[in-house]
């Protein structure tokens, strides 16, 4: 074969490889909707949560879930009261100790006859093909992939093949039973949003909700569901293993066995969570809660400007008067967003504002998209503070896990105070990705107590594990270390000079829409 016609094959070749890649158009799926709210009210939650609810008509009440021990023992013990519906959406499900554990209950509740609904995000599913397409065989349990990416063995491929769509992600976490108690929050399923780590631990806040808010959860769960960027898994994984779900129940097992694995499988069984929600004895705060939700369609970029869920918060918080508090680990305003927060300083309104130091980003990139406004903000009076990256050793120093959540190397809680009245808890981030790409979810909680649970703790909690930013004379950025004493630093902490050099040609480009 001549060099022309070897070339022209191996193009065909790879035109083929890139053409199949491509998902086939959505098959037919089967229809099904939230429990019936009758129903709900005859399981054991909602019988027992009947009465609270009747005492605050209008109202959902909230538990805030910052500890990352509770935050999973919550999860495992709603999968194990559930009765009737376990509905479960997240963005990332990792197979690890936690990812296992939880997977594992999940089968433990279809096999007591509970209807098992799964969405994730296809995204953040790597290396639990064999497991999902085995669960998607059980009878009571169904599972959906959100904008799947093809080929499986190699993933990646589908961002060359297919960019506008996969680069749009299900960021969206919930967790509801029988329709009647949800979380809602940062956290997505692994060892890092739990504590369960050595490496990256997460400063994470979830909420547990009960009320009406519970089915505005559940209905748009539903339209999730039933959205076009659905897929059943067995229509994307390759054929289930019949030995998969017995080995998944084995692993789990041995999980509960093992040093690693022990403090979180017993936690399910020591918490006083479940009892004392059960029991009408767990510390709810009763308020008026709206959920805002981006619409599915924008999965597909062809969700309405109504639709989403940056006009959505901005109508529920209202235009703040007196203060912002803001805390969100990819903090990157752009022009536009700077720009707000320093129109609202100027004009009296205290603006509070926490993201990750450079040294604690799981995302570096990032930090490019914020650094770039941090001198035009601070010069405005826009007080800026950045979590400091702990050591392992460190985590557990501070005296108690703050409201942001626990002591970790990382912030991960997307959380605003406005006015000390109303508070945002969720998965949108302070981004572009957020705002235009990703779909997010979260609760605006109209209340007074957390609102200023949350400001204060940037007068009491913050500045003992982030650093405080300041300007110099000469107009330098400078880092206020939360040691005591306190250690000024004049580079951006954890970096050297080549990150450094990179991070600022990095924050020169027209990047923001990437980030």
């Amino acid at each position: 074969m001549s060099p022309l016609l070897r070339l022209l094959s191996l193009g065909a070749a790879g035109a083929a490889l890139l053409a199949g890649c491509a998902l086939p158009p959505l098959p037919e799926r089967t229809a099904s909707r939230a429990l019936d709210e009758g129903e709900a009210l005859q399981t054991s939650l909602g019988r027992a949560l009947a009465p609270q609810v009747s005492r605050h008509p209008g109202h959902s009440g909230t538990h805030l879930l910052s500890d990352p021990l509770d935050a999973f023992a919550a999860r495992m013990l709603l999968a194990h009261q559930a009765e009737r519906s376990l509905d479960v959406q997240y963005y990332i499900w990792r197979g690890d100790h936690t990812g296992t554990l939880l997977l594992h209950e999940l089968v433990r509740a279809a096999e007591r006859g509970v209807r098992v609904r799964l969405l994730l995000d296809d995204g953040g599913t790597g290396g639990l093909d064999r497991e999902l397409a085995a669960l998607a065989q059980h009878p009571r349990i169904e599972v959906r992939l959100f904008n799947p990416l093809l080929p499986r063995w190699l993933k990646p491929l589908g961002y060359l093949t297919d960019f506008a769509r996969v680069n749009r992600r299900m960021h969206n976490k919930s967790f509801t039973a029988d329709n009647q108690a949800s979380i809602v929050g940062g956290r997505n399923v692994g060892d890092e949003y739990f504590g369960a780590t050595e490496g990256v631990v997460f400063a994470d806040l979830d909420v547990l909700a009960v009320g009406p808010i519970v089915s505005e959860v559940s209905a748009d769960f539903d339209r999730y569901w039933a959205s076009a960027s659905s897929w059943p898994a067995q229509d994307v994984l390759p054929a289930a293993d019949p030995s998969t779900v017995p080995a998944l129940a084995a692993r789990a097992g041995a999980l509960t066995q093992s040093d690693a694995g022990r403090a979180y499988a017993q936690a399910a069984q020591r918490t006083p969570f479940m009892t004392d929600l059960l029991n009408q004895r767990l510390a709810l705060q009763w308020s008026r809660v709206d959920m805002v939700s981006d619409d599915p369609a924008k999965g597909l970029a062809q969700a309405q400007r109504s639709g989403l869920l940056v006009d959505q918060l901005h109508r529920a918080l209202g235009v703040p008067q007196r203060s912002v508090a803001l805390v969100s680990p990819y903090f990157v305003p752009t022009n536009a967003g700077a720009e707000a927060l320093i129109r609202l300083q100027l004009r009296g309104v205290k603006v509070l504002i926490l993201t990750n130091a450079y040294e604690a980003s799981d995302v570096p990139l990032v930090h490019a998209g914020y650094a770039r406004h941090r001198t035009a903000l601070l010069q405005a009076g826009v007080a800026l503070y950045e979590m400091q990256r702990l050591a392992p050793a460190a985590r557990g120093s501070l005296v108690r896990p703050n409201r942001l959540g626990s002591s970790g190397s990382s912030l991960h809680a997307k959380v605003f105070a406005v006015d000390g009245q109303r508070a945002f808890v969720g998965s949108f981030n302070f981004d572009p990705r957020s705002a235009l790409l990703n779909t997010e979810l979260g609760f605006v909680i109209h209340s007074p107590e957390l609102a200023r649970q949350i400001e204060q703790t940037f007068d009491t909690e913050v500045p003992r594990s982030a650093y405080t930013l300041r300007l110099s004379e000469s107009g330098q950025i400078e880092w206020l270390s939360a040691a005591e004493p306190p250690v000024l630093q004049r580079d951006e902490p954890g970096s050297t000079w080549w990150s450094r050099i990179m991070l600022g040609l990095l924050s020169l480009l027209p990047i923001d829409g990437l980030l």
